[in-house]
């Protein structure tokens, strides 16, 4: 079997895989949400498109491509976070090959080549075509705007290859931050160093070069990708075979903690200690909550000792976001760490109900992180205090109780330490994904309706009623959640043992 049958036959098992997966069903009719989203989305980046076109137009400092090229690293800093959502590391494609005789970086290969034929790539062809064909295509002709499309494309599939790199050293290590912090920092090295202009105008060569087709330009973008194509196909097959051959054997924890504190909340106190204790010893809970901790300290801190958030709209949305964040990455999940030890929890009557409680009392406490940070902003006028505290009880109301409705629809095992070889990292759960954008979305939507009719101070007495409504009521729609768990149990529990 040569390379380009193997490359054939393991994407053929890929689309399998994903229809063979737990949530592929209950995935059908959320994706349908999401496509009609990313129409929305699409729309929008034509009407940037046109935008950009208008003023590239009316430009007399600049032709069309150098304003475009100018732009160029905002854009792949921005292409570069939003991968974060989409493009996957090589889960699905390395520990069910090892033990057959196929070269051996077959299965890292078709990774890596299927990435750059994604459809994730394909984005930003809905701003470059428009925008091309509005400035170049009348004016500088076919062959001219096929080479502005085609040279912006192969730098997107270049970012899709750095992305790629240092996601995979992320899940090794937080400290690799400093990677892409560096390289996309260099981008904007010429601003720091002289002016805006010094920066525009060095990547607005690129673009004339790209438009009269200069052979240094694709020479240099294919050099950079086949350096990326093989640094990943490196790095990537040694993190995988590690990972996947690691032994848990002789692994001894330093320190166990007793969290003796939470005894006097019975059982419900050792729901609580099981949930710190995986979050200390499990990097697939750890570090989450590291990176939402950290994003909410840093968001707080943003918001309240600068004016960056000082409009109106946009002080409403970043003040729900901190809260929301803090504990929202984690309770999303909710169900997918148990997935790994079900069957346990399964022996004893109300064990998921009181599971549950445990959750939902812990990340009601991490609320008070976020509330404490921001107090400086009621003694320097920008909010109140009863703004905060309408946001936290609205947030550990109407916000968790959405979030824990996935308990009933989460059914795969999120592994608890095997980041680039499981099972659980194949398939993004779309339910969970349109109940985040929900959660992010919803309340400042019900701000500002609210605000239209009623004063600030009435709208966040409404929210603060609802929000302590949800919250003293947490026992009445938790206990109709475990029941329609229950309901499910035996499904899910198929779908947590298959996905492990």
């Amino acid at each position: 079997m040569n390379r380009i049958e193997i490359f054939k036959t393991l994407r053929r098992h890929i689309k399998l895989s994903e229809k063979r997966s737990a949530v592929y069903e209950q995935n059908k009719t959320s994706k349908i949400i999401i496509y009609v989203l990313a129409g929305f989305m699409i729309l929008y980046m034509i009407f940037l498109a046109v935008m950009f076109a208008f003023i590239a137009n009316t430009s007399r400092t600049s032709t069309p491509a150098e304003f475009f090229f100018g732009l160029l690293p905002f854009i792949l800093v921005i292409d570069f976070l939003f991968r974060f959502m989409g493009q996957r590391t090589p889960a699905q494609l390395f520990k069910p090959y090892q033990l057959l005789p196929l070269p051996r970086y077959a299965c890292v290969e078709t990774f890596i080549l299927s990435s750059i034929v994604s459809e994730n790539n394909l984005v930003w062809l809905a701003v470059t075509i428009p925008y091309a064909f509005l400035t170049l295509f009348f004016s500088s002709g076919f062959f001219a705007t096929l080479g502005f499309i085609i040279v912006f494309q192969l730098i997107i599939i270049l970012n899709s290859q750095n992305y790629m790199l240092w996601r995979t050293l992320i899940t090794r290590s937080a400290l690799s931050w400093i990677g892409p912090v560096l390289i996309y920092g260099a981008l904007f090295l010429p601003w720091v160093i002289k002016d805006f202009d010094t920066m525009f105008d060095a990547f607005g060569a690129i673009g004339e070069a790209a438009v009269n087709w200069s052979p240094l330009v694709f020479i240099g973008i294919f050099a950079l990708l086949a350096v990326y194509f093989f640094i990943n196909r490196k790095l990537q097959y040694k993190f995988t075979w590690q990972e996947s051959n690691e032994s848990e054997s002789g692994k001894q924890l330093n320190k166990v903690w007793q969290f003796g504190q939470l005894d006097r909340f019975g059982i419900i106190g050792e729901y609580i200690k099981l949930e710190i204790k995986s979050i200390i010893r499990n990097k697939n809970m750890r570090y989450p909550f590291i990176y939402s901790t950290v994003f909410t300290v840093f968001l707080s801190v943003i918001i309240s000792y600068t004016d960056i958030y000082d409009g109106a709209f946009v002080s409403k949305f970043f003040i729900v976001y901190v809260f929301i964040i803090n504990g929202g990455m984690l309770l999303i999940k909710i169900m997918g760490a148990e997935g790994n030890y079900i069957d346990a929890l399964m022996v004893h009557k109300e064990n998921i109900l009181n599971l549950m409680k445990g959750k939902y009392f812990f990340y009601c406490a991490l609320l008070l992180v976020p509330f404490v940070i921001m107090i400086p902003t009621i003694f320097m006028g920008k909010y109140t205090l009863l703004m905060l505290i309408s946001l936290a009880a609205f947030t550990a109301g109407p916000v968790f109780f959405m979030f824990m409705q996935m308990a009933v629809w989460n059914k795969q095992t999120i592994p608890l330490n095997s980041k680039l070889v499981a099972k659980g990292n194949v398939e993004t759960n779309w339910f969970a994904v349109i109940a985040e954008m929900l959660a992010m979305f919803a309340p400042v939507i019900i701000i500002s309706v609210l605000s239209v009719f009623f004063s600030e101070t009435t709208t966040f007495i409404i929210l603060l009623l609802i929000g302590l409504a949800f919250i003293c009521l947490n026992h009445v729609w938790m206990k109709n959640i475990y029941n329609r768990f229950m309901k499910r149990r035996y499904e899910n529990m198929e779908s947590f043992r298959a996905t492990r």
